[in-house]
């Protein structure tokens, strides 16, 4: 049977009280969620807590797409990284230029979220960031020796290639300064089985930037490491 006028209107009207219900309880969550951003951008461990226990969207994004834990990864806020992850918080969810809390940890030396992310088990090893590169290599280019251990220990790809055609020790040879802190970089990676006779796209071997680029005690490493 057709709906009388007065039923129609009872029914937009119902209609009508939902939609508003929802939309409050999306402006509840809302403000739940910004709250605990708020939160961790202001290093606020105690009310970090308190936010997670009234149930924050722990996976809500600000402007950038970064999830709370990312933007505590960033900040390097340990213990506020700890309550989210202990809370759930995806170790793998990216913003809007690919990062992830696992990528960045590992790519800027956050070594205890890093070391935390790697204990859930979930962190995608093999994920990569907008160029092409999983986390060691930027560990690599960037000057964390301790990070590389990390990664490897971890099992990543050592020889993992990127976009532009190198691998963590190309890019510790060809970005780097030759210094203690890339010899060492360069050590750790060959003695994880780096392959030093994989070339960039021009052909250019490891040992050959190191010798161009006047790292003698680079090349050194690489000539003792591949009996040359």
């Amino acid at each position: 049977m057709p709906l009388t006028r007065r039923q129609a209107m009872a029914a937009l009207t119902g209609v009508a009280a939902g939609h508003i219900l929802m939309d409050v309880a999306r402006a509840q969550e809302d403000e739940v969620a910004s709250a605990l951003i708020e939160a961790v951008n202001s290093g606020d461990v105690a009310r970090v807590s308190a936010e997670i226990a009234k149930g924050a969207a722990l996976e809500r994004r600000d402007a950038a797409k970064r999830t709370p834990l990312l933007l505590a990864t960033r900040a390097n806020h340990v213990e506020i990284a700890r309550l989210l992850i202990e809370a759930g918080s995806d170790v793998n969810a990216k913003d809007n230029i690919r990062d992830t809390p696992f990528l960045y940890a590992g790519a800027e030396g956050r070594n205890e979220i890093l070391r935390m992310i790697l204990a859930t088990g979930k962190a995608k090893l093999d994920d990569t960031n907008r160029y092409g590169g999983i986390a060691l290599i930027p560990a690599a280019h960037h000057g964390h020796p301790d990070t590389v251990r990390i990664l490897i220990e971890a099992d990543l790809n050592v020889d993992h290639v990127n976009n532009l055609g190198w691998t963590a020790l190309l890019e510790a040879v060809i970005l780097g300064d030759g210094g203690p802190t890339y010899q060492e970089i360069v050590g750790v990676l060959l003695d994880g089985g780096a392959d030093a006779a994989i070339a960039d796209r021009d052909g250019v071997t490891p040992l050959e930037h190191a010798r161009r680029m006047s790292q003698d005690a680079i090349a050194g490493l690489i000539e003792a490491k591949a009996g040359k």
